[in-house]
């Protein structure tokens, strides 16, 4: 309908950071894959000894379809892996279900983020949604130079708030979960010293998945606010 240069010279960091960390998490995962584990661990098994350590025994573990598609559910209760996750002997099976472990050992704990994580779900999924049509149209009647078109974004820039609150508030829980999986692995004995400079690499790939949607999000709501005119005082033209 209409280009705007300033959209992708705003987006640009983030566009770029994404690419690189999607290219670097498949890659980190690729070359962790590689190296079998001194203790031979499944990631399922791995991620069953980090519970058991943690004292935790009501949390199930389950495969599931994907690649990367490893998440734990609060809800059941479940640390559902992938199946290169679940059943594969390699550091990033171990690196990454650990990972997962450290999300229910943050439940488990009460960790305060988590949960307000947690609560922010429902909030960001409804506002990431309708965000998108608020601020699609209220772009358009700029453009037209229509006299809503103002209020019609700001709705569109509240709805989306949600979102990089989201995002912020995601990050730390995200590394705040691979700093626990990294201890319990090591400190039971599930990878060496030396394995762990492998895990580290393959964490911090992933971590900087969640940096990139959390610049990325942040960005957009710069573009929205500038082309709104909180910003810079002045609106789309």
């Amino acid at each position: 309908m209409f280009f705007d240069p300033l959209y992708f010279l705003i987006l640009a960091p983030g566009l770029l950071l994404a690419a690189w960390a999607s290219y670097r998490v498949h890659s980190a995962f690729a070359e962790g894959q590689q190296y079998r584990p001194s203790s031979n661990l499944s990631g399922a098994e791995a991620a069953a000894e980090v519970l058991h350590a943690a004292g935790i025994a009501d949390v199930g573990i389950e495969p599931v379809e994907g690649q990367l598609s490893d998440h734990y559910d609060p809800k059941a209760k479940v640390l559902r892996l992938s199946e290169p996750v679940y059943a594969g002997r390699s550091l990033s099976a171990l690196g990454v279900a650990a990972h997962e472990a450290g999300h229910a050992i943050q439940d488990a704990s009460h960790y305060p983020l988590l949960f307000m994580r947690n609560g922010l779900v429902p909030l960001a999924s409804l506002g990431g949604g309708l965000s998108m049509i608020f601020l699609m149209l209220g772009m358009t009647l700029l453009f037209l130079h229509s006299m809503f078109g103002q209020v019609v974004l700001l709705i569109g820039i509240g709805l989306f708030s949600l979102t990089v609150l989201f995002q912020l508030v995601n990050l730390p829980v995200e590394f705040d979960a691979s700093r626990r999986a990294r201890t319990m692995l090591v400190n039971y004995n599930l990878i060496t010293e030396e394995e762990d400079k492998v895990v580290k690499r393959v964490l911090r790939a992933a971590a900087m998945t969640y940096v990139a949607a959390t610049l990325t999000a942040i960005l957009t709501l710069l573009y929205y606010l500038i082309r709104s005119g909180v910003l810079g005082g002045r609106s789309h033209d």
